[in-house]
C-alpha cells in the first residue's frame, strides 16, 4: 500500500523557517494533485497547499505570502518551506493525495511534528 514519509518538523522560534519534505513509495506524486494538510489539538485537518499535476498551486489565506509548496518529480517528493512562523502554525503536517472534494485520499504517513515557539 503506498504510504507517504513526512520530514523536516521540529521547533522554531516564531519567524524563523522550517522546510518539510514528503516522498512517496511509488511515483504519485507527478500524476496526482498532491496536498499538505496541518492538525492542530482538537481541531479538524486543514489543507494548507495544493499544487496540481499541471503545476498550478493553492493556499490557505493564513499561509499566503509565507509558504510555498513546490514537487520534484523524479525524486516524487514534494516540499512545503515555510517562512515567518507563527504559534498558530504549530500543528502535525501530512501530506497526500488530494481528492476533488480537497480531503485527503488515505496515502498519508505519520506526520511531522511542528511546533512555533519561544
Amino acid at each position: 500500500q503506498v504510504k507517504m514519509v513526512e520530514s523536516g518538523g521540529g521547533l522554531v522560534q516564531p519567524g524563523g523557517s522550517l522546510r518539510l519534505s514528503c516522498t512517496g513509495s511509488i511515483t504519485i506524486v507527478s500524476r496526482n494533485a498532491m496536498g499538505w494538510y496541518r492538525q492542530a489539538p482538537g481541531k479538524e485537518h486543514e489543507l494548507v497547499a495544493v499544487i496540481r499535476s499541471g503545476g498550478s498551486i493553492n493556499y490557505v489565506g493564513s499561509v499566503k505570502g509565507r509558504f510555498a509548496i513546490s514537487r520534484d518529480n523524479a525524486k516524487d517528493t514534494v516540499y512545503l518551506q515555510m517562512n515567518s512562523l507563527k504559534p498558530e502554525d504549530t500543528a502535525v503536517y501530512f501530506c497526500d493525495v488530494v481528492t476533488g472534494s480537497g480531503e485527503p485520499a488515505g496515502y498519508r504517513g505519520q506526520g511531522t511534528q511542528v511546533t512555533v515557539s519561544s
